[in-house]
C-alpha cells in the first residue's frame, strides 16, 4: 500500500486542524478512549459539539490559543492507501515550519475561509508550494456554511487563486477546488446535499485519485549517495564490498553503467540486494546495497549516478533561499552547507533578488534577508557540490546552510 504525504497550508482560524481531526474520524482512525477524551474537553470548553482540533494541537499552548504552533505530523489510512498529514501553523512568524513541513509531501492542501476570501498567507503559502514544485495543490474553500454555501461566493475565491496561480503556479501543476465544511464534515468523505452545484469530487475521493509517480517531473535522474560501506569480517564474505544507502531518486538496473563522484571513475552495478534478497531494479527511497564489477574507489559521501546522466558539479550555486533564522543573512556571510550527506564551508557571495510574495513584485536593492523571507542568493562553496536543479529534481537539488558556530539550521535552498 502506498503512502501519500500532504501538508496543509492557510491563514490563522480557517480550520486546518478541524480538517484534519474530521478526516481522522470519518476514516475511524481514533481509538474510543481518544473520542471520550476529546468530548470530556469539547464540554469542558463550553462547547456543544465534538472539537476536532484538538487531535492535533498537541501543545499546550496551541490548546491554549486555539492555533497551530509546531508541525504535527498525523497519520490515518483508508482501504486503497495510507496517508501522512504535515499540520503546519498558519501565522506568518511560523512560515518557516510550513518551509520544512511540506519539503517532502506531493500534495498542499491550502485551506481558506469562504468568509475571509484570499488572504496574504494565502499568496505565501501558494508560492512556497510553486517553490517547492509541489505537483498538486488542493484550494479547500472551508466555512461554507457560515456564507449560506453560496456558489457565488465559491466562484469569486476560485477566480481569486486562479488569477493567483497563473503568476506563480509552473507547468502541469495540479490545482482542484473543493467547497466545504469540515466542522461538519461536508464534502470530506462525502458529498454535501447542501452544495448540489458542485460537481466535483469529495476530498478523500479526490486524494485517493492522485498518483504522484505520474504526476509532472515524477520521474527524475538517477542518484545513489553512499552513506556506509559494507565489508562484512567474515571468511565467506572475505572479499564483498557492498556500499549501502538510500536511493534518492530515480531507478538503477543491474548491469547499467555508472559513474563514482567525484572520481569520476566508471564501471558497471554488479548486485542489487535488500534484505538479503537480490533485485533486478531498485527504485527512488529504497535502501539498498550496490555491488559493482569492479572494485574502483568509493566512500561514504560519494555519488552513484549512471554515466550518461550526471549532475552538474558546482563551486558557485544560483539558489533560492528561504531564511529560517532572527539572525538576518547579510553577503560575506560564512556557513556550512549540507547537500544530502556532504557538507561544505560556503560563503555568500551576493544577494540577487528578493521576493514580495502578496504583490508578486521582485526587490533587486537589498542588504538583508530576514527571517521568512525568500531570496536568490549566490553562494561559493569550498568543494564541489555533485546537484540538479532544484525544478529538475528535488532530491538533489536542495540543501539546507548550517550556521557554523551555533550549528542551527538558518537556511533552506534550491538549486536554480
Amino acid at each position: 500500500m502506498d503512502i501519500l504525504r500532504i501538508a496543509t497550508a492557510g491563514s490563522v482560524d480557517d480550520g486546518k486542524s478541524t480538517l484534519i481531526g474530521r478526516l481522522l474520524y470519518e476514516t475511524k482512525s481514533i481509538t474510543k478512549d481518544k473520542i471520550e477524551a476529546l468530548e470530556a474537553a469539547s464540554k469542558r470548553k463550553g462547547l456543544d459539539f465534538l472539537d476536532l482540533s484538538l487531535l492535533t494541537d498537541g501543545l499546550i499552548a496551541e490548546r491554549e490559543q486555539g492555533i497551530t504552533i509546531d508541525v504535527a505530523h498525523i497519520y490515518f489510512s483508508t482501504p486503497k492507501r495510507k496517508y501522512i498529514i504535515a499540520d503546519t501553523p498558519g501565522h506568518f512568524e511560523y512560515t518557516r515550519n510550513m518551509v520544512t513541513g511540506a519539503s517532502n509531501t506531493k500534495v498542499s492542501m491550502i485551506l481558506i475561509d469562504a468568509r475571509n476570501g484570499v488572504l496574504e498567507q494565502t499568496y505565501r503559502h501558494f508560492f512556497i508550494a510553486s517553490t517547492l514544485r509541489i505537483p498538486k495543490v488542493v484550494v479547500c474553500v472551508n466555512k461554507m456554511d457560515l456564507v449560506g454555501y453560496s456558489e457565488e461566493r465559491f466562484n469569486e475565491i476560485k477566480a481569486s487563486v486562479e488569477d493567483l496561480a497563473s503568476k506563480v503556479s509552473f507547468e502541469g501543476q495540479e490545482i482542484t477546488f473543493i467547497p466545504m465544511s469540515s466542522l461538519y464534515g461536508q464534502n470530506l468523505s462525502t458529498k454535501s446535499d447542501e452544495m448540489s452545484w458542485y460537481n466535483g469530487l469529495p476530498l478523500l475521493e479526490e486524494l485517493e485519485q492522485f498518483h504522484p509517480e505520474t504526476a509532472v517531473g515524477a520521474s527524475h535522474s538517477a542518484r545513489f549517495p553512499v552513506q556506509f560501506v559494507v565489508r562484512p569480517k567474515t571468511e565467506e564474505f572475505h572479499d564483498y564490498r557492498g556500499y549501502a544507502g538510500k536511493i534518492a531518486s530515480g531507478e538503477f538496473t543491474v548491469g547499467d553503467t555508472v559513474t563514482v563522484l567525484p572520481t569520476g571513475q566508471s564501471t558497471k552495478i554488479a548486485t542489487i540486494e535488500k534484505f538479503g534478497q537480490k533485485l533486478e531494479t531498485a527504485g527512488p527511497k529504497e535502501s539498498v546495497v550496490i555491488t559493482l564489477e569492479t572494485d574502483v574507489d568509493v566512500s561514504r559521501g560519494n555519488m552513484l549516478v549512471k554515466s550518461d546522466d550526471q549532475p552538474a558539479q558546482l563551486k558557485e550555486i544560483n539558489a533560492k533561499v528561504c531564511w529560517l533564522d532572527s539572525q538576518a543573512l547579510t553577503s560575506g556571510r560564512n556557513y556550512i552547507l549540507q547537500h544530502g550527506i556532504n557538507d561544505s564551508k560556503a560563503k555568500v557571495v551576493s544577494l540577487n533578488k528578493k521576493y514580495d510574495v502578496v504583490n508578486h513584485d521582485v526587490i533587486a536593492d537589498f542588504s538583508e534577508l530576514k527571517l521568512n523571507e525568500i531570496a536568490e542568493v549566490t553562494i561559493k562553496t569550498a568543494k564541489p557540490i555533485f546537484a540538479d536543479k532544484y525544478e529538475d529534481n528535488p532530491s538533489n537539488g536542495a540543501f539546507i546552510l548550517v550556521d557554523e558556530f551555533s550549528h542551527s539550521t538558518v537556511g533552506v535552498g534550491f538549486v536554480l
